[in-house]
């Protein structure tokens, strides 16, 4: 290991070290303990086993967060080597309070080290905070650092490590994706509105390319007496390719139902996501979303058959709802980043066995996005809102930077960043029930040339979208595939797409950040976003009757605990239902938007999985 990477290796452990300490006690995984003999009033102890305990400081934020003061972390004993104990010795020393069997506990510690690693490849590519401002979205990408709440969020538990330096996005590389005709017997087509499979492709492919993919497809034909016209072209991940279609669909490679047309031309990159990729060669072509035999945070990274064919039905009625609406259409720039064509494939081998594993069924389709370039008009940019989070390696934070060139007062930047979020968040919401996933990495912030926020886009739909019970107006235009696919949940239950997704899961580490970086206090920053709910409140009095069913200023709601449902619900099993068991909330947290006349009743998170990563 080279000194660079030696230090990276190093800094990485230090990272993860402290994030354990802090996120577990968040979540109450590891409960410390005030220290008094250590004579300050910030100190705690975490009693472990065999006499084990490891001392720090900290203080204490927004829903109970804690925050450890550099350096303070120490190890009771130190390590007999004289070494500095990392991540992996504070996770063995909590395995008896967290109840591990030796199977969960190697799966951790695998999971962890493919974590640093990853940790260690972002470090050792770091730019300064000006730097990472002049970096378009897609390079951008290549810099984030993962999931903010979860310990073990880059693991990737499937790559080999050549994998991962081809794959991740840390790599910033970029991928050729195979195309396959598959067919119509095992997979079907799915489209918005005027855009049936030929356009698709026309679109997708230059003329060359589906001129030689056909010629492939005609040839093997030739032999099977199939007919081309009856086959879907989808691309393939070529990773996935060489982990589960050679292998899993080998019966229907043999008998000519899927047939290997050829490595598309363009280069992809991919996103945080890793299933998600970008077009580098051809920008404004639409993202795809492919399945990958890997494990990932929570889930396996598959793509399941029914939201794939259901994904255009939901992308047309979101538009539809977007485009109808004035406050939505003409007032914001709100833009739901639409999945408008999808190829699903049935294994029927698989689906035969009901019971399997469900990444079983989840094993081959594709589906199109609509890519975030196609919405930018000139000087404008767009990052993530996980970007925001990001701090260079001169110790600036991105933000600061983004502030200083806009020529706008830190307090005047968050006012547009949150007027740019929040209304069309709040709008769906309370006018028609629909619940996005608008985690840091769903959600992409616009900004203008000055890099002033001026608007989002938001992503993921099909199985991240949820609605109210019952029939509602609102929902008339849904296909039956769609409403029968989109999950339903009470008011304040579907309020968590705000109250854990944004606040809880992206503003807990942000407004900290602001308060380091932009000298604004938290206190302030929860204010402007008490005020700016307030003007939406304000601007469409006639749905004051739903504000309080939402709750998203109750006194507390469900603390949604990921780290938990990772490492306690089940995360390392080979369960049929994805969601299955999964101890998703643990306790309440005070809410720092809560009213004084705000209500005692805390609103439930959902008790099935949502996909927050």
């Amino acid at each position: 290991m080279n000194r660079t990477t030696r230090d990276a290796w190093a800094q990485a452990g230090r990272r993860l070290l402290v994030k354990a300490v802090e996120e577990f006690a968040y979540e109450e995984l590891l409960v410390p303990a005030a220290d008094p003999a250590a004579g300050v009033p910030d100190a705690y102890r975490l009693d472990l086993a065999d006499g084990v305990h490891w001392t720090f400081r900290a203080t204490r934020g927004t829903f109970g967060t804690w925050r450890l003061l550099p350096d303070t972390l120490q190890r009771h004993p130190a390590p007999a080597d004289g070494s500095t104990a990392g991540p992996e010795q504070l996770l063995l020393d909590a395995r008896p309070v967290l109840g591990w069997d030796g199977p969960t506990t190697a799966e951790v510690l695998r999971e962890l080290t493919a974590t640093r690693r990853a940790e260690t490849e972002v470090l050792s590519r770091a730019l300064p905070a000006a730097a990472l401002a002049d970096l378009d979205h897609l390079d951008l990408e290549a810099h984030q650092d993962g999931h903010p709440c979860m310990l073990l969020n880059k693991g990737r538990l499937g790559f080999s490590a050549s994998d991962a330096a081809a794959y991740a996005p840390e790599a910033a590389g970029s991928v050729h994706l195979l195309w396959a005709g598959v067919h119509s017997s095992l997979a079907s087509y799915s489209g918005v509105p005027g855009l049936d499979e030929d356009t698709l492709l026309a679109e997708e492919l230059d003329e060359d390319t589906r001129e030689q993919f056909g010629a492939a497809l005609q040839e093997t034909c030739a032999g099977t007496g199939f007919e081309p016209a009856d086959f879907r072209w989808l691309p393939v991940h070529p990773f996935h390719w060489d982990e589960a279609v050679a292998t899993l669909f080998a019966p229907y490679l043999a008998d000519g139902r899927i047939v290997l047309l050829g490595e598309g031309p363009d280069r992809y990159r991919p996103l945080q996501s890793i299933r998600t990729l970008a077009n580098l060669d051809h920008p404004h072509r639409r993202n795809v979303k492919v399945p990958l035999l890997i494990r990932n945070t929570l889930v396996w990274r598959g793509l399941s058959t029914e939201p794939t064919e259901a994904a255009p039905d939901v992308s047309a009625w979101l538009h539809a709802v977007r485009d109808a609406d004035p406050y939505l259409r003409d007032e914001l720039r709100f833009h739901p980043l639409g999945e408008v064509a999808g190829v699903a494939v049935h294994h029927p081998l698989y689906e035969a066995v009901e019971d399997a594993p469900y990444r079983y069924h989840e094993l081959l389709g594709a589906v199109w996005r609509e890519p975030v370039a196609a919405l930018l008009g000139e000087g404008e940019q767009a990052r993530t809102m996980a970007a925001l989070l990001k701090t260079g390696s001169d110790g600036r934070a991105l933000v600061s930077e983004l502030v200083d060139r806009s020529g706008l007062s830190p307090h005047a930047w968050l006012e547009r960043f949150f007027g740019a979020l929040l209304p069309g968040l709040l709008h769906s919401l309370y006018r028609y029930g629909v619940a996005y996933c608008p985690h840091g990495e769903n959600t992409v912030v616009l900004y203008d040339a000055a890099d002033t926020p001026i608007g989002i886009a938001v992503k993921d739909f099909a199985e991240d979208v949820n609605l109210l019970p019952g029939s509602h107006p609102e929902y008339a235009g849904l296909s039956a595939r769609a409403d029968a696919l989109l999950l339903r949940w009470p008011a304040g239950e579907l309020a968590h797409s705000l109250l854990s997704a944004v606040f809880a899961g992206h503003f807990r580490f942000f407004a900290p950040l602001a308060a380091e970086h932009l000298d604004v206090s938290e206190e302030e920053f929860w204010a402007m976003v008490r005020a700016e709910i307030g003007r939406y409140h304000a601007r469409f009095p006639e749905l004051a009757d739903r504000y309080d069913d939402f709750g998203l200023l109750a006194a507390e709601f469900d603390r949604v605990a990921l780290n938990r449902e990772q490492l306690l619900g089940g995360g390392f099993h080979d369960r049929a239902e994805k969601d299955e068991g999964f101890d998703l909330v643990h306790g309440t947290l005070r809410n720092p938007l809560a009213t004084p006349t705000a209500a005692s009743g805390a609103p439930r998170a959902p008790q099935e999985h949502q996909e927050q990563i």
